[in-house]
């Protein structure tokens, strides 16, 4: 699949999970008016949902991880849109694992420069750096 549209899934995918946040709809119902939307081929749309019932499946364990490595912020106290681009990326290198860490780290940075505030690109791709040195340290 190319890379754009992979980024227009997870585009897809980060809005169905900071609407998740607020919404009292199910993730399913979510995902379908989003994808819907933005009329993504069936290859896309389910790259997106695997993103999004990972994220959902695995939240406390990636929200565990995100306090781990953001210790100067609490999860909670994170803005939505971070904390949904620091799961998503955690999701995919830590469970996922099917791009490269650096594949997702990149698009990490770049949905936090179209969705989140000015500070956090930085600040993702310091969490998410931080996150793959431990994971290198364990690895040897």
């Amino acid at each position: 699949m190319p890379t754009s549209l992979r980024h227009r899934a997870r585009i897809v995918a980060l809005q169905t999970l900071y609407e998740l946040e607020f919404a009292a709809n199910s993730e399913r119902s979510i995902l379908a008016r989003n994808l819907k939307e933005k009329e993504l081929p069936e290859q896309v749309a389910d790259f997106a949902g695997t993103l999004v019932s990972g994220v959902v499946a695995h939240k406390q364990s990636l929200d565990d991880t995100i306090g781990r490595f953001a210790t100067a912020f609490p999860v909670e106290q994170l803005a939505a849109m971070d904390r949904n681009i620091l799961r998503l990326a955690l999701f995919e290198i830590t469970i996922s694992m099917e791009v490269p860490p650096k594949v997702a780290v990149n698009e990490a940075v770049e949905l936090a420069k179209e969705f989140g505030a000015d500070t956090a690109p930085k600040f993702i791709n310091g969490v998410l750096g931080s996150v793959i040195t431990e994971m290198k340290k364990q690895a040897q």
